[in-house]
């Protein structure tokens, strides 16, 4: 199991929760945040931090983002695993489901 950004988070990314996250498993792309489910231990220390709580454990995403669960593992195909975001930055892509979202308000 693992922590899913959903929604809420596309165009906002405030990212207090890779502030909090001490794995550095919370990876930037374009339009939103994604948490590496490989990489995360679960702590859960980001999901309060969250101002428009978008972050939800694999088993509470509100049915209308479940899509999300699966666009969290999908973006990390083309990432693959590097082991910790920091050194990375931003990433230049987004899951082609979040990349096709109006943009948010």
């Amino acid at each position: 199991m693992t922590y899913v950004i959903a929604q809420p988070c596309v165009d906002v990314k405030d990212k207090a929760c890779i502030e909090e996250c001490p794995v550095d498993c919370i990876y930037e792309g374009k339009r939103s945040l994604y948490i590496h489910p490989d990489e995360c231990v679960d702590c859960g220390a980001c999901e309060p931090v969250c101002p428009v709580e978008a972050i939800y454990y694999e088993d509470d995403v509100p049915d209308e983002w479940t899509d999300y669960t699966r666009a969290n593992v999908d973006f990390f195909d083309e990432v693959g695993s590097p082991g910790g975001a920091a050194k990375l930055g931003q990433i230049d892509h987004d899951d082609p489901m979040i990349a096709a979202l109006p943009p948010q308000a």
